[in-house]
C-alpha cells in the first residue's frame, strides 16, 4: 500500500495524512468512503453465522426495565422477530469466517497488523443500539446498509450506569450528530463517547425497492494494557527459560553442551539460620525473585520472541484443519504454484524473527525478505515462491499441512 496516496476511504486523505492528523487525536466523518457499498453478508447469512458454536455473538435489547444482553450462539428461531424494535445482534470476528469481510479488513492495513483486531457486524432493528458508551481503542464505524444516527462527544464524565450488563455512560453529553447511510464511515479515537441508533429502514438503496437492514461494520483495534502485556511477556519468558533449562539437562555433556547440573538456576540458602518466625518471607528469596525477573528481561531477542508470539497468538475460538492434500514441493520449486495465508492466520515479523500463529522462527538473508513479503502481502506468487531456499520451502510445507496457508496451483507462471 502506498501510504502517501489519497484514498476515498479516508475522505481524500492519504494514510500518512490520516495517521498524522486524526489517529488517536480527533474524529473523521467520511461520506461515501466506499461508494456503492453492499453488505458482505446478507441478513440470513449473518444470522446463520451467529448460530455457529465457535462464533462470538451477543444479543442486546433495550426494554422498559432496562438493558438485556445474551451471549450466543443463537438459533434463528431464538432471535426476536424483525417486527420487534430496539434489538441488536453483534457478531464478532466476521473476518475470520468470511472471505469478503477479510478482504474489507485489508483496506485498513495502513495501521500495523499488531494493532488491527477484527471486523464486527451489528444488525439492528429500528431503535436498536448498545447505549451511549466509549471504547478504549480506535474504531472505524462503516455503514454497510440502512441508516444509523450517531451522536458523539468528548466525554469528560466517564461514570457508568450501575447494575447494567453493558458499560453505558450515566451522563452522556453529545456534541455532534450524524446520520450515516450505506458507504458512509465515522472514525473515532479511543475514549470518544458515542451512541448509535438504527433508524427506520429506507426503501431502495440498491435493494430493488426492499427495505434495507441497518447493518454497521465496526473495524476495531487491539490496545493491550500495560499490566496485561507485562504479565503475558513474563509468563512466556519464564517458559523460554524453562525450555532452555530442560534442553540443557537433556543434552549430552560429551557433545560440548552445558552440563546438566544447573545449581545457579535454583534458589539456594546455605546461610539460612533457624527461624522463630517461619511465616516471614525470606529477604534472600525476594531478592532472588527480583533478579530472576531482571535476568529474563536482559535478553532482547527473548523479549522480542515473547512479544511476537503473543501478538500472533490465535484467538481461543480459532482452530485450523489440517490440509486435505499434501504439500506439492515439486510444483512450488517449479514455479507452478503460489501460496496464500489462511484468513485466520496471523503473521508478523521483526528484524530477527518471523512470527506466525503464536510461534517464532529466526530468519535472515533472502529467506527473511521472502517471509516478510508473505506477511505483508499475505501471499506469494509462483515467481516469488521459486526463490525460497530448501529450508524455507520445508517450513512453508509444514505451515500448509497445518492449515495455516493454502497452495494455489496455476497453469502458467505469473
Amino acid at each position: 500500500m502506498d501510504v502517501n496516496q489519497s484514498l476515498e476511504l479516508l475522505a481524500g486523505l492519504s494514510p500518512a495524512q490520516f495517521m498524522r492528523r486524526h489517529w488517536q487525536k480527533k474524529p473523521l466523518l467520511v461520506r461515501q468512503a466506499i461508494p456503492g457499498m453492499q453488505p458482505v453478508l446478507s441478513r440470513a447469512e449473518l444470522f446463520k453465522l451467529a448460530a455457529r458454536e465457535h462464533v462470538e455473538s451477543r444479543l442486546i435489547a433495550q426494554q422498559a426495565k432496562g438493558w438485556r444482553m445474551k451471549q450466543g450462539p443463537f438459533a434463528a428461531r431464538s432471535l426476536p422477530p424483525l417486527s420487534q424494535q430496539a434489538w441488536t445482534l453483534l457478531v464478532q470476528g466476521v473476518d475470520l469466517h468470511d472471505a469478503g469481510a477479510h478482504a474489507l479488513l485489508q483496506k485498513f492495513r495502513f495501521v500495523p497488523d499488531a494493532r488491527l483486531d477484527d471486523l464486527m457486524i451489528s444488525f439492528a432493528t429500528p431503535g436498536g443500539g448498545v447505549g451511549p458508551h466509549f471504547d478504549s481503542y480506535d474504531v472505524f464505524l462503516l455503514q454497510a446498509s440502512g441508516r444509523r444516527r450517531w451522536k458523539i462527544g468528548r466525554q469528560k464524565d466517564l461514570t457508568l450506569q450501575e447494575g447494567m450488563p453493558l458499560k453505558i455512560l450515566q451522563n452522556f453529553e453529545p456534541e455532534e450528530e450524524f446520520v450515516l447511510e450505506a458507504g458512509d464511515m465515522l472514525y473515532l479515537p479511543p475514549r470518544y463517547a458515542h451512541d448509535g441508533i438504527a433508524e427506520a429502514p429506507d426503501r431502495g438503496g440498491g435493494s430493488g425497492g426492499k427495505a434495507a437492514d441497518c447493518m454497521t461494520y465496526s473495524i476495531g483495534f487491539r490496545a493491550p494494557g500495560r499490566s496485561e502485556i507485562a504479565a503475558e511477556l513474563l509468563h512466556r519468558l519464564a517458559e523460554f527459560s524453562e525450555d532452555r533449562s530442560r534442553d540443557d539437562s537433556e543434552a549430552d555433556p560429551s557433545a560440548g553442551v552445558r552440563s546438566p547440573s544447573r545449581p545457579a538456576s535454583l534458589y539456594r540458602d546455605p546461610d539460612q539460620v533457624a527461624t522463630a518466625a517461619p511465616a516471614a518471607l525470606p529477604p534472600g528469596l525476594a531478592a532472588f525473585a527480583g533478579q530472576a525477573v531482571l535476568d529474563a528481561l536482559k535478553d532482547p531477542l527473548a523479549v522480542a520472541c515473547a512479544l511476537g508470539e503473543y501478538m500472533t497468538e490465535p484467538k481461543s475460538s480459532v482452530w485450523f484443519d489440517e490440509a486435505v492434500h499434501g504439500w506439492d514441493a515439486d510444483a512450488a520449486r517449479a514455479g507452478q504454484a503460489g501460496v496464500q495465508l489462511d484468513v485466520r492466520t496471523k503473521m508478523m515479523y521483526d528484524t530477527n524473527h518471523v512470527f506466525i500463529n503464536g510461534e517464532s522462527y529466526r530468519a535472515k538473508g533472502s529467506d527473511a525478505v521472502l517471509m516478510h513479503r508473505l506477511a505483508d502481502q499475505r501471499c506469494l506468487s509462483p515467481r516469488e515462491l521459486r526463490k525460497a531456499s530448501v529450508s524455507a520451502m520445508t517450513l512453508l510445507g509444514d505451515w500448509h499441512d497445518a492449515g495455516w496457508l493454502q497452495q494455489e496451483p496455476v497453469s502458467t507462471d505469473s
